[in-house]
């Protein structure tokens, strides 16, 4: 069976929404969202937690245990600026796998079956991809700032349905080797695949906004939890 290991990188600080990954949302702390959802994917060995906030997640009932790894991040690789690679390159390092899935604190509806859904296509004895990453479709008409048409042509419309699918890289989920990882440098390889979402379910929290419409479709689906 291979070793599934889960990234699930978290930091202290949050630039537009304070202190969000600790933040409870329908009454539990974001980042417990995602984590809850990953322990529950029995493929998965173990969650690595890379993070400048260990005494945080203490405090919110969250330490090292059978299947969790809280690894302290090195101050080199913390900050704002940061690339995100970076803090993957130092997991992998010190974590081997055959192959790896990264997800965000800020994806509270990323679903188990998406998660099975990825490792099953990942586990596929004669795959030809190297790297799996989820996408929202869309078939819709684009503009340019400059209201210039994109992918449609206004003087000839089409259904919607017609156009040719547009495919938003989502950020809620990436799965890869540590060999992929070193032919780019990043989590999606040379070859990848893509794994279509539901909108819904693919809902990044990157500001009020985005925070308040999870809330809504979180206490639609899992009722009201809020203290």
């Amino acid at each position: 069976m291979s070793k599934i290991i889960a990234l699930l990188p978290m930091k202290a600080h949050s630039e537009r929404v304070s202190g969000k990954n600790f933040r409870l949302l329908n009454g539990k702390p974001l980042f417990r969202w995602v984590l809850d959802t990953m322990l529950s994917v029995p493929e998965i060995s173990t969650v690595v937690i890379n993070t400048d906030a260990r005494e945080i997640l203490a405090k919110n009932g969250l330490v090292d245990s059978e299947r969790v790894k809280i690894r302290d991040r090195r101050p080199e690789i913390c900050g704002d600026f940061v690339s995100m690679n970076k803090i993957i390159a130092d997991d992998i390092e010190a974590m081997p796998a055959d192959f790896y899935l990264m997800t965000h604190t800020t994806n509270p509806l990323l679903s188990a079956e998406t998660i099975r859904e990825a490792i099953r296509r990942f586990s596929e004895p004669k795959r030809e991809f190297d790297s799996i990453f989820t996408v929202n479709k869309h078939q819709t008409r684009f503009y340019r700032k400059d209201l210039s048409p994109i992918n449609h042509d206004p003087n000839n419309l089409v259904r919607t349905q017609d156009l040719e699918p547009w495919y938003e890289e989502n950020s809620n989920l990436y799965v890869f080797t540590k060999r992929s990882f070193a032919a780019t440098g990043a989590r999606i390889g040379a070859k990848p695949a893509l794994l279509e979402m539901r909108k819904t379910e693919s809902i990044d929290i990157d500001d009020a906004e985005t925070w308040d419409l999870a809330d809504a479709v979180i206490r639609h689906t899992h009722g009201d939890k809020s203290p």
